[in-house]
């Protein structure tokens, strides 16, 4: 029967069933709305069944109708994949790509490199430390940073690189206030916290544990965070390589506690695919390269 059907037929179909009319169906494809009627009546006729009801009123699916319907969805979504995988492989790479990511000097030029090396590609690129789930879609990457288990979502997350991390004051801080030993005398300090991402609140410690912790400074940018604990506004966690020459040099030092804090860990999300597309893989790997090269 397969030879003998036409995928347009099922692809009109597809929309007649979710819109529930010819014309709001055709506007979606583009089409004449006597086409789109024509191809689910030549598909009724091959299958010798009512696949939609039609009264001067209103449309509704037959049981047949319903039962086409959901066993074609996962079928013209894989097809869908496939086809633009596919059209995205080759010697160049083409098309857009968008991605939202925090504005950090490494990934400017992960990025800036990879639309040298591939003059056709299309980018678009927002740069938000922590972009709301209602503005992920239609991108086709988002890089963010994460401490400890990330949220439930409907993306796929693939881990880039991790920080150990630490918990530092300025000597500065620590003439008004006692170094602490536990997370429960660290609670009870000043903090600089993040204004939004990594939920700001609570701090995230290894073992699953956590703390409230008090706060008059809060950041959005991990230069902000080392520049507040350097000036003594509070204790901070930061990655070690961000602070490792001041804990040399001794501007900062770092707190010696019963746990230690998760690490930094930059995740890169992409939509609802077990693979991502050819694009995205490549980038990832030049920004994995890029990665690499700096940890030399």
């Amino acid at each position: 029967m397969l030879e003998r059907i036409e995928l347009q037929w099922l692809i009109s179909f597809q929309a007649v069933y979710k819109k529930l009319s010819f014309k709001l169906a055709s506007e979606q494809l583009q089409l004449p709305t006597s086409n789109v009627s024509r191809h689910v009546a030549l598909l009724e006729k091959q299958m010798k069944l009512r696949l939609l009801e039609r009264t001067t009123r209103k449309m509704y699916p037959t049981a047949a109708g319903k039962q086409l319907y959901q066993s074609i969805v996962p079928l013209m979504q894989a097809m869908e994949v496939a086809l633009e995988e596919v059209s995205l492989k080759g010697e160049s790479l083409s098309g857009s790509l968008k991605i939202i990511m925090p504005d950090l000097p490494f990934l400017a030029e992960a990025v800036t490199d990879f639309c040298v090396n591939h003059p056709q590609i299309h980018l678009s690129c927002d740069t938000q430390l922590n972009p709301s789930e209602g503005l992920l879609e239609g991108f086709d990457l988002i890089l963010r940073f994460g401490r400890g288990l990330l949220e439930d979502s409907g993306w796929v997350a693939k881990e880039v690189t991790r920080w150990s991390s630490c918990v530092v004051a300025s000597p500065q801080l620590l003439k008004h206030h006692v170094l602490p030993n536990s997370l429960d005398e660290l609670s009870k300090g000043p903090c600089i916290t993040t204004l939004s991402i990594l939920q700001g609140m609570p701090w995230r410690f290894k073992h699953n544990q956590t703390i409230h912790v008090q706060s008059s400074c809060k950041v959005n940018s991990g230069n902000l965070a080392k520049a507040a604990a350097l000036k003594g506004l509070g204790f901070a966690i930061l990655p070690l390589h961000a602070c490792q020459t001041s804990l040399q040099n001794g501007s900062l030092i770092k707190v010696e506690l019963d746990s230690e804090p998760e690490d930094l860990v930059l995740y890169a999300l992409y939509s609802g695919k077990k693979y991502p597309l050819e694009k995205v893989k490549v980038f990832l790997d030049a920004l994995q390269y890029r990665l690499n090269r700096l940890d030399e």
